[in-house]
């Protein structure tokens, strides 16, 4: 190798930074520019760092909780004081504009000073067995031990908070984790593995493995890795634990998240802005993103002219510009793959109101009104800056097309009437209802998941310590209550 050219950015086996087999460049999406390369490790790498996770999993789960919401503390505290650096790492391989880059490393500052918290007190139940005769005298204390140690398979959507949100868990609970990045944005989780070096966390607690092909098979079926966290596409989901059957897989899918304005919202303009931006502000890259947009006639004539002048008015560009707030797709297919889509709606009857144009990876955002309910654009999760609106004549019938889907993960719903937002509530099949506001970016602190094609897991940092544990009992006899 010339000696001027600098290596790849190293994996981390075992919490060790090494340099792998192979390279993989990294691209940046918004002009395609190669902006790093990085280690990419081989089987003999990837089975030390198995091995090194199988071999510390009973050590780390005895680990005092002090020394964990320590260790995760720290990188809370490390993360806050890189802050700038992260978000522009963010942005170059993921091609979030910078303003949301901001955010993102924002909330996995958080996200690991949960974990900390948590870990200080998930300490398990007490259950009293004298409810019955025969279990006077009895006490029962539940517990929550790690499975063991935890695949964690991370999407390229939110390179590092989702990353985070399965490794803080993880190590909050004192289960070793392995960590699969995305191929096209594994900086942030390699940036990330060269932090949690800097702590104390005992060797093979954490690994940071860009890994394909052949390598990341033998990691989904190795029966030393009982737990596998996923979050990503429904079809690599659903296939993964097909590959696994026998392991405890948790996985957060797609979605095709739908907003709802009822007829007693007063404030359009709010509704307006916050759909607008929250339909864009990864490109429409997040789950939560609202795609479909539901509005009571009542409101239509003034509350769809106001959408769609909040959507022209997004700034699109160049993602490192701070101003920007919609940047490019992930990749050319997808862009081409969301174009195509609004033009299969449109030829089948949808009125474009705004956008529909694509420049190579960026997506103009776009609304269009009265899609086919057959199309895709409607039915499946689109993933890009597309928002499909449609008038309703009641907040049944609302909830009706809202429920039209394979994905139920969240919704938004504009009402003050609280008889709406019970009933919504109740009715709507997905696994949260926002009233109020649309599902956005802030769900570090709830049990954050889906029904339906949604997936099987959640992304609050409490519900992945649970997902990662599993309940122990013990049972004390002779005991006076």
């Amino acid at each position: 190798m010339d000696a001027f050219t600098p290596q790849p950015r190293p994996c981390w086996i075992a919490g060790h930074a090494e340099q792998g087999v192979s390279s993989l460049a990294v691209h940046h999406p918004f002009d395609g520019t190669e902006v790093a390369s990085v280690a990419v490790p081989g089987a003999e790498q990837v089975e030390r760092a198995v091995a090194a996770a199988a071999a510390v999993a009973k050590e780390f789960r005895q680990t005092p909780a002090h020394v964990r919401a320590a260790a995760l503390l720290q990188v809370s505290r490390m993360l806050e004081e890189r802050a700038e650096e992260i978000a522009e790492t963010i942005t170059a391989e993921n091609g979030k504009p910078l303003k949301w880059a901001d955010v993102e490393v924002k909330r996995a500052v958080s996200t690991f000073r949960f974990a900390a918290e948590e870990a200080r007190r998930f300490t398990g139940d007490l259950q009293r067995l004298d409810t019955d005769a025969t279990g006077e005298g009895r006490l029962a204390v539940v517990r929550r031990v790690p499975r063991g140690p935890v695949l964690a398979v991370a999407p390229f959507n939110f390179p590092l908070n989702l990353v985070a949100h399965k490794v803080a868990p993880a190590l909050a609970v004192g289960a070793p984790v392995i960590v699969k990045p995305a191929s096209a944005t594994p900086l942030s989780a390699l940036l990330l593995g060269e932090l949690l070096a800097e702590t104390d966390l005992p060797e093979g607690a954490f690994s940071v493995l860009p890994v394909r092909g052949a390598d990341m098979k033998a990691l989904v079926t190795d029966e030393r890795l009982p737990v596998i966290s996923f979050t990503g596409s429904t079809e690599v989901g659903w296939s993964l634990m097909d590959s696994a059957p026998r392991k405890h897989v948790v996985m957060e899918l797609g979605s095709n998240s739908a907003a709802i304005v009822c007829p007693d919202w007063a404030d359009l303009d709010f509704a307006a802005e916050r759909i607008a931006t929250f339909g864009n502000y990864q490109a429409g890259q997040s789950c939560i993103a609202v795609q479909r947009v539901l509005v009571h006639r009542e409101v239509a004539g003034e509350f769809v002219p106001k959408l769609v002048e909040a959507v022209r008015g997004l700034r699109t560009g160049d993602p490192h510009d701070p101003e920007v707030e919609v940047g490019p797709l992930i990749d050319e297919d997808n862009a081409r793959r969301v174009e195509e889509w609004v033009a299969e709606a449109v030829a089948g009857g949808a009125v474009l109101h705004v956008g529909g144009g694509r420049s190579g990876t960026s997506v103009e955002p776009t609304v269009v009104q009265d899609v086919p309910a057959e199309s895709k654009l409607w039915r499946q999760e689109v993933f890009g800056p597309v928002l499909a609106v449609a008038v309703v004549d009641s907040v049944g019938e609302a909830f009706e097309q809202a429920n039209a889907t394979d994905y139920g993960l969240q919704a938004g719903v504009f009402t003050k009437d609280v008889t709406v937002a019970f009933a919504a509530a109740a009715e709507l099949e997905v696994g949260g209802v926002i009233v109020g506001d649309v599902p956005s970016y802030r769900a570090d602190q709830m049990p954050y998941g889906g029904v339906k094609g949604s997936g099987t897991g959640r992304e609050g940092v409490r519900s992945a310590m649970v997902d990662f544990t599993e309940e122990r009992t013990m049972v004390l006899t002779g005991i006076t209550l």
